[in-house]
């Protein structure tokens, strides 16, 4: 098949290999057949691999579902009765961990620290120490919305000297940046298909201790179809998931992870920050400014300011990229006042230069001034 090639700079889903389009692409099965369920259990095993997680000390998940279903799982699942969970909070996404327990009604605090910052980690040690009912320290390794990189391994290492456990969303981040979840102190983490392995929407998973899982059945059930001991439970005893599965988004998936180990962990990490290399030359040679500065950012999202040219519109531009196969992304911070470019999916460093190229066009079309003027220094 002639399939057109999108080159998506939002942050997620990303651009796919036509090889991992196709996998859908196969004999009607019931997913409750033995065959199916082996499936199932070859990429489960193989999700471990990429944190580098022992087998025998962890395991993963499979849930029907976007990304934030993860959240909703991990923060609903893994809090005992009269506990609480420790938001640490600078942006769009862990902000939605602090909506989650609103909405379950979960003893939380929100910690929160400016978006355009990494956390203080002599606070949020000051708030473990003050709260001995904190049970489950919560973060975003990578906040998309701005593309600030956090402090992963020290906020766990904290969690764990206050004997909590350690619950990462790494939708963003997971088999792109490497992770390793044993030295980064991690309990949980979480990701979704469409994004780091390059599959497609729809197939969400978490990796997480085992033991803890277990020991979460005598916790409050407050989900029937969002709790991790069930679905974990029904795995173990059946190799199936509690519910209908997506089916060909699981065969998508299993191809993405074979390109994975194919490439490699280095290789991809390094084809990552090729592309965000590009990307952040492609912003400077425009005069674009950077909202995070680079030594805080994860390596694979910018996040670049409106310039304050009265011609300026952001809807016009992406249009006009969009009609050439490009997409781009707004900011997701109250306001507005940014757009976004991400290092993700099948894409590398000469997608970035035939972007800018197409870019330059529409500033030009839109009649914005290159370089870009900004009022304020």
């Amino acid at each position: 098949m002639d399939i057109k090639r999108n080159i998506l700079l939002n942050p997620g889903p990303s651009t796919t290999t036509d090889t991992v389009k196709m996998a859908q692409v196969v004999p009607d099965i019931c997913p409750r057949e033995k065959e199916f369920a082996s499936l199932m259990k070859g990429l489960r095993a193989d999700l471990l691999k990429i944190v580098h997680a022992d087998p025998e000390r962890y395991t993963s998940v499979l849930f029907c579902g976007s990304g934030t279903l993860n959240l909703d799982v991990c923060l609903n699942s893994l809090l005992p009765a009269g506990k609480k969970i420790l938001v640490v909070n600078n942006g769009a996404y862990s902000t939605r961990a602090v909506e989650i327990c609103e909405h379950y009604g979960l003893p939380h605090i929100d910690l929160k620290f400016p978006i355009d910052e990494r956390p203080d980690l002599a606070l949020v040690e000051k708030t473990l120490q003050a709260d001995p009912d904190i049970y489950q320290v919560y973060t975003t390794h990578n906040e998309t919305g701005t593309g600030i990189l956090n402090p992963i391994r020290e906020l766990g290492a904290l969690a764990h000297k206050y004997g909590a456990i350690f619950t990462v969303d790494t939708t963003s981040t997971l088999a792109m940046r490497p992770i390793d979840v044993q030295k980064d102190n991690i309990d949980f983490c979480m990701a979704s298909a469409q994004k780091g392995i390059m599959g497609m929407t729809g197939l969400s998973f978490i990796i997480g201790n085992r033991a803890e899982i277990e020991r979460s059945a005598s916790y409050p059930t407050r989900s029937y179809y969002c709790n991790l001991f069930l679905q974990y439970d029904y795995f173990e005893k059946t190799g199936e998931m509690h519910f209908t599965p997506p089916v060909q988004t699981i065969y998508a998936a299993i191809q993405a992870l074979k390109e994975y180990f194919a490439e490699g962990e280095e290789a991809k990490w390094a084809r990552h920050t090729r592309v965000m290399n590009a990307i952040h030359k492609g912003l400077e040679e425009l005069g674009f400014r950077e909202f995070i500065r680079r030594e805080w950012q994860t390596g694979l999202v910018a996040a670049a300011l409106y310039p304050d040219d009265p011609h300026w519109n952001f809807e016009k531009v992406h249009d006009y990229c969009y009609e050439r196969g490009f997409t781009i992304y707004p900011g997701k911070v109250s306001g507005g006042g940014m757009f976004r470019l991400c290092a993700l999916g099948a894409i590398d460093e000469e997608d970035i230069v035939a972007f800018f190229k197409v870019f330059r066009e529409a500033l030009s079309a839109c009649g914005v001034t290159v370089p870009v003027i900004y009022k304020k220094n």
